[in-house]
């Protein structure tokens, strides 16, 4: 018996075919419509539903592309199951470069919503009701904050056997076990029985191409590793585990200069850079104070006392060692575990 239609908003999606959706979120002053554009992918076949989450901070583009390169691979005709996929959650933050909304409030510490509240928890209810309450599996796809680079992560709940399963699969360099932080999409997925990976790599507003991969790849191994599609290659190392980081901060205040990479593996007291006055006298060194991988870095050349400047994750389980991710040669990295 052929798959019933798709239904979200006010359209319905046939099997074997793909539809883009408006969802109407609210007018501007010029009474132009403002909308969540979401693309569904409705397969031929029976299979799960997933649903992929990007830019719900306007100024993570990372996952856009990511996004975009994922739906420009999948044929609805041999799809097994149905992808909802929403590339720009926080569209009045993206289109004004912003990663907050308008009224500075941050939709990610919004949902899950309601449809009498706020701007943005109309918008988080919006998201819940017609794109995670359809899928029993999401991926949700960030960057780090602004001033901040993030190594290819996957945060999740690893004690949760299903996540774990799905977290293996995605390939990330490294997986952290992760708390849900109230107001988060990835807590208001999981309070409805969702598994839901969260995928961190990149800088702010840019296209780290290193990033857009890892991200591209990961969502693809995890939609294979639920029969949606063809199998997909496997990484070429297992995923670091980590239980716990902490962020190496500035002893002194100064100009900068890091010397650790993204994904390298350090010793407690290490050297990870300096601290220098603007004559390049040497004020500080920085040293690891933890054993572990550096899975994050901020991108400021000036810091003051106290600011963090690395982040080391703790390896809580025995791996091999994994070879230095690939970077853009003027990067250095970081990720900021507090603000996705």
């Amino acid at each position: 018996m052929a798959r019933a239609s798709f239904g979200i908003g006010t359209v319905r999606v046939r099997p074997g075919y793909a539809r883009e959706v408006e969802l109407p979120i609210t007018r501007l002053v010029t009474g132009a419509e403002i909308t969540l554009p979401v693309r569904v992918v409705h397969g031929r076949e029976d299979g799960p539903t997933v649903w992929v989450t990007a830019a719900i901070h306007g100024d993570e583009v990372v996952g856009i592309e990511v996004i975009r390169r994922v739906l420009a691979r999948l044929n609805p005709r041999t799809f097994h199951g149905t992808l909802v996929a929403a590339p720009i959650v926080n569209v009045l933050g993206f289109t004004a470069g912003d990663r907050y909304l308008p009224d500075r409030r941050d939709l990610n510490r919004s949902f899950p919503g309601s449809a009498r509240g706020s701007l943005a928890s109309r918008i988080a209810h919006l998201v819940m009701t017609e794109v995670v309450g359809r899928g029993e599996v999401g991926i949700d796809l960030h960057t780090g904050s602004f001033g901040r680079t993030n190594h290819p992560q996957v945060r999740a709940d690893l004690d949760d056997p299903r996540t774990r399963l799905l977290a293996e699969a995605f390939g990330a360099p490294v997986m952290i076990n992760a708390r849900l932080r109230d107001g988060s999409l990835r807590a208001a997925a999981r309070e409805r029985g969702a598994a839901v990976l969260l995928y961190e790599a990149g800088e702010a507003w840019r296209f780290d191409e290193w990033a857009i991969e890892a991200g591209t790849a990961g969502v693809r191994r995890v939609l294979a590793s639920l029969g949606m599609t063809d199998p997909v290659a496997t990484p070429t190392a297992p995923s670091l585990v980590s239980r716990s980081s902490s962020w190496v901060r500035a002893r002194r205040t100064g100009i900068l200069q890091i010397d650790a990479v993204l994904g390298q593996r350090v010793s407690v007291g290490d050297r990870l850079g300096s601290l220098s006055d603007s004559f390049g006298k040497t004020l500080r060194l920085v040293h690891a104070d933890r054993s572990g991988i550096v899975i994050g870095r901020t991108t400021a050349p000036l810091v003051n006392r106290g600011d963090a400047l690395i982040h080391v994750a703790g390896l809580d389980e025995a791996v091999e060692p994994l070879p230095r991710h690939h970077l853009d040669p003027d990067l250095d990295p970081d990720l900021d575990p507090d603000r996705s």
